[in-house]
């Protein structure tokens, strides 16, 4: 008769915390993520404009 293999330990939940979340620089905060790009050309430009440019923009 074989017995199933213990399950393995899970990592504990993370604890709740209650700290001020205004006290932490949010992502919005930073440069990053608004779309700068360090490089690149014409070319890519162009082709990110058309591919994201909604469409009412025709």
């Amino acid at each position: 008769m074989s017995t199933a293999p213990d399950p393995e330990p899970r990592a504990p939940k993370p604890a709740l915390v209650f700290d001020d979340p205004l006290d932490q620089q949010s992502s919005d905060d930073t440069d990053r993520g608004w779309g700068e790009r360090t490089q690149g050309d014409a070319a890519a430009d162009l082709k990110r404009f058309l591919d994201e440019k909604p469409p009412h923009h025709l």
